[in-house]
């Protein structure tokens, strides 16, 4: 068995292989750690590259695309190590990025898992909108960065550089102890993509388990490669996991308030996106709702499931605030801003 599996989960992504798997070699030397791309059917001749050029790398080939959920699941139940590394194939790696990442998880036993500080490929100097320096979600189950509220992406000027627990850690680049992930059961294969690492993280942290940043370990992640930030889709996959992610997960004490609250929430931005004649993104929420209502009975299920396991409450890092009334009312912009004992 293998230490460490860095797997790359591919889906028509053969641009960013080009660019990003040499870098990944280059910089990936411990002899106790496999490259492996798993491919969602791609349809971009990214095979025929990798067969080319990297005839060496280990392939796990499927017969469609099962999404991000599906895909992970598929093929990290094939691989035997002691810890996987979910890695995005538009994520550019620098020299010493694996390294402090392993050790972290070497050195105490109650880290169920990490992420490097996650910078964007385009800036630079600024972090990057989907993992920054550790994920956080508010008490509705907004989620937002450390470095990047809502739609505001801070520059890096070193204010994130100390180690710190966080709520999420992002799947452009996760690294996690492989017993607990198939302890879990991997991912939720019905979210499909967006948001599954919070799930999983979330129920990772009812465990007890500690998420960190370890900021020693930067990567550039490009980010909409996939799909991009503008997609009708991507929205309802935002829409429907968040509700998903919180029926599954809320303690019950708050279960009721936060989701009545969160549907008031949901409506509010519908009829924002209708009367600014965004017909698609009314739809994608609508879409999303619905889709939320036909789940319930396997939601109740899997809520039943995951509360005879749970252990733990309360988590410091939900913020006790509206993220969205802070930023749009209070202004607050940025992480250092926010209260987190209010």
């Amino acid at each position: 068995m293998i230490k460490t599996a860095v797997v790359i989960l591919n889906w028509n992504g053969k641009k960013f292989l080009e660019k990003f798997l040499p870098i990944l070699i280059e910089n990936t030397h411990d002899q106790d750690t496999e490259i492996i791309i798993a491919d969602n059917n791609s349809s971009d001749k990214s095979i025929d590259f990798l067969n080319h050029n990297y005839p060496d790398i280990h392939q796990i080939l499927f017969d469609q695309n099962y999404g991000f959920t599906g895909g992970y699941n598929r093929a990290l139940e094939q691989i035997e190590a002691k810890y996987f590394v979910l890695l995005n194939s538009d994520i550019e790696v620098t020299s010493n990025w694996l390294t402090p990442l392993i050790k972290l998880l070497d050195s105490d036993n109650s880290i169920a898992a990490c992420q490097p500080k996650i910078k964007s490929f385009n800036q630079k100097d600024y972090f990057e909108y989907a993992g920054a320096s550790g994920g956080f979600i508010d008490k509705y189950g907004y989620p937002f960065c450390r470095g990047r509220i809502l739609d505001v992406i801070e520059q890096d000027e070193d204010q994130y550089n100390e180690q710190h627990d966080v709520f999420w850690a992002t799947g452009a680049c996760l690294v996690v102890r492989a017993e607990l992930y198939k302890k879990l059961e991997g991912l939720d294969d019905d979210f499909f993509a967006h948001m599954e690492e919070i799930d999983m993280c979330w129920r990772l942290k009812n465990q007890g388990y500690r998420i960190v940043c370890n900021p020693e370990s930067i990567v550039y992640h490009v980010g909409g490669g996939t799909l991009p930030n503008n997609s009708p889709f991507k929205l309802y996959l935002n829409f429907r996991n968040n509700l998903f992610l919180l029926y599954k997960n809320l303690p019950k004490g708050k279960f009721y308030r936060i989701m009545f609250l969160r549907m008031l929430f949901d409506g509010a931005s519908a009829l924002v996106f209708l009367v600014n004649f965004s017909f698609s993104s009314f739809y994608a929420v609508l879409k999303a709702h619905a889709s939320f209502y036909k789940s319930l009975r396997k939601l109740r299920l899997k809520r039943k499931k995951l509360f005879h396991e749970k252990v733990v409450n309360y988590h410091k890092e939900i913020y006790p605030r509206s993220i969205v009334i802070d930023y749009f009312l209070r202004k607050k912009r940025q992480f250092s801003a926010l209260d987190f004992k209010s």
